[in-house]
């Protein structure tokens, strides 16, 4: 587990470690998310990122009045 210091400007480093595990780069987005007792830092990605991220083809039946 990698511990980090809040600075006076409440600024945090990311640990290189953290940082090449994840491939973070200067200059990214990150979006901070507040759970129960902790936060969470996720790196924010544009919707085109998220295609095909499920396994498969897009086969499923659609109603003939949706298309």
């Amino acid at each position: 587990m990698d511990a980090v210091t809040l600075s006076s400007k409440f600024q945090v480093v990311i640990p290189q470690r953290l940082r090449e595990l994840y491939g973070l780069k200067a200059g990214q987005r990150l979006q901070w998310v507040a759970l129960a007792h902790r936060l969470e830092l996720v790196p924010l990605q544009p919707a085109t990122a998220l295609r095909g991220f499920l396994p498969g083809e897009n086969n499923f039946d659609r109603e003939v009045d949706r298309l």
